[in-house]
């Protein structure tokens, strides 16, 4: 006889799976961890040559082929792997399992008080579907068959179906709490997303200090140049004035040591310039651009012009809500807090009840056994389960560890925006001082070199010395190198201004993760 198919179980069982589905934590959409580029991709380069390299393709560069920043972003990925690790603790699993044993020993009948050999095998499969869902609820639908032969006895076969459902009802019944781990597994993953973002932040920065860097020393040099060309301009005509008589031998000795410190000040220039060559091609991967050794020609326009400034508190509030220290440690709290949560529920004695439903089936064969499932069979057991230590020592000692831990992320979230305001402030300070150098430099640098064209008249017409002409021509390089020094501590005074009230991406049309402020109440 063909057994029948019990349409009830296989309801059943589809009914425990969708339930455990629908119970489960629903995770939000994950953030992009991809960069967004400003504008088009960066532009094919020539590979020989000098490079022409601007400001914002620096930028770009680094941001396509840093190999520091592709490190970086491996880290949002491999936190999203924990955390489908945790969401696959909820996962319905299914199991089988196949068990073979067989026996030969001596028996000894009661009845009739003679001992016999008898020879047994046992054969057990059973198969089903277990899950744990977030309720504190563990579900399992198994169905068996147990078949035994006797040399002895006939052959028996026994085919059950079996529910057994445990459901938490103090201790690990809180659905927020058995979540826990799935949750601070999900803010990690934004946490990740919130450190690639300052990570970004501070390589745009550190690109664009450097490329300013660059430029002031290439600035720097042809200064140094052009001040040794003077000089040694200044030391020929002292020997021609000398050798007609016009001026006496000392003079040459302060205008050759003039000339002098200028070619000392070159080889310092060149080798500041090297220096930051090297430290730009870093930065952009100059092996994706033909290699280390090429010349870099910055692209610069005019560096005069001031940018407006909004109001200090501004930038400080932008800080508090963009900055990514402070979001990281936003989620930081929440993470602790869901600490609190799991070991508040840990203080709870446990107390679980169990319910074990069966119907069974019994015959000669399996078919028949199958048949049998219909009949008056069945297996019931239900109950209740506690513990709870004495003393409660534990659970106690760990939730009051997450209380005091979750106080000390709040205090160091206050003591984090004091800092950062402190740093907006000074860093905005810095920018009206740098603005106001440039101003300031350029009216010195102008009377600089009307000084310096009278001490060269004063000279020509015996005057003046030659040292006298010398100390001007010094004041005039100082003054050409701080005009040259202010103009670009300005523009790095900006960058580092933005980058601290955390709006260098957005000003750059760089999107990354972690561009949402965090909102969060300590009082929850």
């Amino acid at each position: 006889m063909k057994p029948r198919v019990h349409w009830g179980v296989l309801k059943l069982l589809g009914f425990v799976g969708l339930l455990g589905t629908a119970l489960q934590a629903q995770p939000a959409a994950p953030a992009d961890p991809r960069l967004q580029l400003p504008g088009a991709a960066l532009a094919a380069v020539d590979e020989t040559g000098p490079l022409d390299l601007s400001v914002e393709a620096a930028v770009l560069s680094a941001l396509s082929y840093n190999r520091a920043l592709l490190v970086e972003q491996f880290a949002p990925p491999i936190a999203g792997t924990f955390a489908a690790l945790e969401r696959a603790a909820f996962d319905p699993v299914l199991f089988a399992e196949y068990n073979f044993a067989e026996s030969e020993a001596r028996q000894l009948s009661t009845a009739v008080g003679v001992d016999f050999q008898v020879r047994s095998d046992q054969r057990d499969v059973a198969v089903g579907v277990r899950q744990q869902i977030s309720t504190g609820t563990e579900v399992e639908l198994a169905a068996s068959q147990q078949r035994s032969d006797s040399d002895r006895t006939p052959e028996q076969s026994q085919v059950r179906l079996g529910l057994s459902v445990t459901q938490a009802l103090l201790q690990g019944a809180s659905r927020r709490a058995n979540l826990v781990s799935l949750r601070q597994a999900e803010l990690d993953v934004d946490i990740s997303h919130y450190q690639l973002r300052g990570f970004v932040a501070q390589l745009v920065a550190d690109v664009e200090h450097s490329y300013w860097n660059y430029v002031l020393a290439r600035r720097q040099l042809d200064i140094f140049l052009s001040s040794l060309e003077i000089a040694d301009r200044q030391l020929a005509e002292t020997r021609q004035r000398i050798a007609v008589g016009a001026l006496p031998e000392t003079e040459q000795l302060a205008v050759e040591a003039e000339a002098a410190a200028r070619r000392q000040e070159l080889i310092d220039a060149r080798a500041t310039l090297a220096r930051e060559r090297v430290r730009l091609l870093r930065l952009i991967n100059m092996d994706a651009h033909g290699g280390r050794s090429r010349e870099i020609l910055p692209i610069v326009g005019p560096l005069d012009a001031l940018v407006p400034l909004e109001p200090v508190e501004a930038h400080i509030e932008l800080a508090r809500r963009l900055r990514a220290e402070i979001n990281e440690a936003r989620l930081r709290w929440r993470r602790g807090d869901l600490d609190v949560i799991r070991t508040r529920n840990g203080l709870l004695p446990v107390l679980d009840f169990f319910i074990v439903l069966g119907k069974s089936g019994f015959a000669s064969s399996f078919s028949d056994a199958a048949d049998d499932l219909d009949g008056d069979s069945f297996d019931l057991q239900a109950g209740l389960r506690f513990e709870y230590p004495f003393g409660n020592r534990g659970p106690e000692a760990s939730h009051r560890g997450a209380v005091l831990a979750r106080e000390q992320v709040a205090a160091g979230l206050e003591n984090l925006a004091e800092l950062m305001a402190v740093e907006v402030h000074e860093a905005y300070v810095e920018v009206q001082r740098a603005g106001a150098q440039i101003g300031a430099s350029r009216a010195t640098l102008r009377l600089r070199e009307s000084v310096l064209a009278g001490e060269q008249a004063k000279l020509a017409a015996g005057r003046a010395t030659g040292l006298d002409v010398a100390r001007a021509q010094r004041d005039l390089l100082e003054a050409q190198i701080a005009n040259a020094q202010a103009r670009i501590a300005y523009r790095q005074a900006l960058i580092e201004l933005y980058r601290l009230d955390g709006s260098l991406l957005q000003r750059r049309a760089i999107g990354a993760p972690g561009a949402e402020p965090v909102v969060l109440s300590l009082a929850d």
